[in-house]
Parts: C-alpha cells; sequence; structure tokens
C-alpha cells in the first residue's frame, strides 16, 4: 500500500509541474501556444481550470502525503545489522585485562628500613 501511495505522488507532482508550465505567466508562459483551448473556452475559462487543476493537485499531493505516513513499514523485530554486530562482538576495555591498569594489583613493597647511619669520623682522627 505504502508504494502504491507513493507511486501516486510521483505521478502527481509530475502533471503538476506540467500544468504549472501550461500557465500563463508576464512572459506568456506555454499557454501562448494552446489557442485552441483559448478559443473554445475563452482565456478566463482556461485560466480558471489550470488554477483549478494546480490547486486540486497540490491538495491531493498534501493529502496522499499525510496518509502514506500510517502506511510507512515497521522495522519489526529484526534488527539492523551494525546494532546485531554491536551487541554480538565483546566490548574490551583495557582497564579489565589482567595486571594492567586499574585492575593490577598493588605491589606489596617491603617495610621501609631507616637508612643506615652514617659513621662520624672524629675531628682529631685524620682521614683514611
Amino acid at each position: 500500500m505504502y508504494t502504491l501511495l507513493i507511486i501516486l505522488i510521483v505521478v502527481l507532482a509530475v502533471l503538476m509541474c506540467l500544468i504549472v508550465l501550461i500557465q500563463e505567466s508576464k512572459g506568456g508562459g506555454l499557454a501562448s501556444s494552446f489557442s485552441a483551448s483559448n478559443q473554445i473556452m475563452g482565456v478566463r475559462k482556461t485560466t480558471d481550470v489550470i488554477e483549478k487543476a494546480t490547486w486540486g493537485l497540490a491538495g491531493a499531493i498534501v493529502v496522499l502525503s499525510v496518509i502514506s505516513v500510517f502506511f510507512i513499514p515497521k522495522g519489526g523485530a529484526e534488527e539492523s545489522a551494525m546494532m546485531k554486530a554491536a551487541t554480538e562482538q565483546k566490548a574490551v576495555n583495557s582497564n579489565n585485562l589482567p595486571g594492567f591498569g586499574a585492575n593490577q594489583p598493588k605491589q606489596q613493597s617491603a617495610p621501609a628500613q631507616p637508612a643506615p647511619a652514617a659513621e662520624t669520623v672524629p675531628a682529631d682522627q685524620p682521614v683514611q
């Protein structure tokens, strides 16, 4: 149904483009080449019909566009390929690797021993 609505919208848009090209503008437009229809219906009647057709097609395109929103196909239960790959792949956090980063066990150092006292040399003895 959605595809049918989209095709109708495209067809109506092409028809609307053609009708807008037919309309008489300041330069005469393409309406000047349709002189036979001007003789049958008159100049004013042709403009009214083309203007009403333009408004009708524009309204139909708007209505079909709003209706097509309700028929947009849903994704369903299927996941996208990227989401599936993201959930299947296990993320590796470098901080969780053993022996690395914040998870690394703290090394126990030996209790601090005071530094050995420097030997003092009495002033009256010569230094060897």
